[in-house]
């Protein structure tokens, strides 16, 4: 249960994170505008928009915006716009993946450029999944960390039989000890790991 919260929390972190760092592009910036001497084109296939990321049309009064369809756009046909925007300093949302067309709705503007297409990439939601995979790793790891500490005693009660053959039995008295502390390790690490797919179970 806490493991399916902590998920929960990053997912939710990972999307206010998106919401925080969306990027403003004021459109045909830094070098134009939108008007008809700018490369809209040129600069539209130059940025990368997220979901989440805003458009700004800044213009003069004898410019508007027009959002409209792939035909329309194609052939400058500003009749029946989906949005139309005129106040001058116009702040679109891109709030869905996919393409959105704009154009200038005075007559002739749009054949002479003023227009630009938008390709919006949907945000990312992997980071969620990345926190899941080393929490069993990290949890794991401590328990074959006392492995050490129980076989150190073993030698230390074997020094009865180093008088006769000091060589053979510094040599031999690790050995005996060593299947029984592998076992009780190998117990623990499974025992641990079982506890934690339970664990896991029960959350989901």
């Amino acid at each position: 249960m806490a493991m399916q919260g902590t998920l929960m929390s990053l997912a939710v972190s990972a999307f206010l994170i998106k919401l925080a760092i969306a990027a403003n592009y004021t459109v045909g910036a830094p070098g134009g505008g939108w008007d008809q001497t700018t490369n809209l084109q040129n600069w539209a296939s130059s940025q990368s928009f997220s979901v989440g990321d805003n458009l700004i049309f800044q213009y003069a009064s004898n410019h508007d915006v027009l959002e409209v369809s792939k035909t329309n756009y194609d052939s400058c046909q500003g009749n029946t716009p989906l949005q139309t925007h005129s106040d001058g300093n116009t702040v679109i949302t891109l709030s869905s993946p996919g393409k959105r067309y704009f154009m200038c709705g005075t007559a002739g503007h749009c054949n002479q450029g003023m227009k630009v297409e938008i390709d919006t990439l949907a945000t990312s939601a992997t980071p969620t999944a990345s926190p899941s995979t080393p929490t069993p790793a990290s949890s794991v790891t401590p328990v074959s960390s006392p492995a050490p500490e129980t076989l150190t005693p073993s030698p230390d009660s074997a020094p009865a039989k180093t008088p006769s053959t000091p060589h053979k039995s510094s040599v031999s008295s690790p050995s005996p000890p060593s299947p029984s502390s592998a076992n009780k390790d190998s117990f623990k690490i499974s025992l641990t790991t079982g506890s934690i797919l339970l664990m896991m179970l029960l959350a989901f």
